[in-house]
């Protein structure tokens, strides 16, 4: 075999080795996102949704608490939603089909608790005010 063939699979080598390190850390990254930070996925029967909470996170008053009707707050049109709110300021959030949830802050991450989400939105508007959502 000359020294070019053989180089040339070493490099076919290293470019299959590579892609499949980024299979797998693409594959953990969604494993990561789905549980989120406070641990493992919300269930239907535990949803981490019945608790009401008021709290000074950072320096910003957050508070949750379920409400009647549901509607874009997560409950589906029906039933029982979750509020959540920081400074006062409704903070626009969805309940996903497995009990986690998302916000318009970071919809790309699942939280387990509307508690967690409040805690991470905090974190990501990094002392900007939230504005509300206007839906038409």
């Amino acid at each position: 075999m000359s020294e070019d063939t053989h180089g040339t699979d070493l490099t076919r080598r290293r470019m299959l080795q590579g892609a499949g390190a980024a299979l797998a850390v693409a594959a953990g990254t969604v494993v990561i996102g789905v549980a989120g930070p406070g641990g493992g996925a919300a269930t239907a029967a535990d949803p981490g949704a019945s608790d009401s909470f008021d709290e000074t996170f950072q320096g910003r008053r957050i508070q949750g608490r379920p409400v009647n009707g549901g509607g874009h707050h997560g409950g589906g049109g029906t039933g029982t939603g979750y509020e959540v709110r920081i400074d006062g300021d409704e903070l626009h959030m969805m309940r996903n089909a497995d009990g986690t949830w998302i916000s318009v802050v970071n919809h790309y991450q699942t939280f387990a608790t509307p508690r967690a989400l409040a805690r991470a939105a905090v974190n990501d508007l990094q002392g900007a005010t939230l504005v509300p959502v206007t839906i038409a």
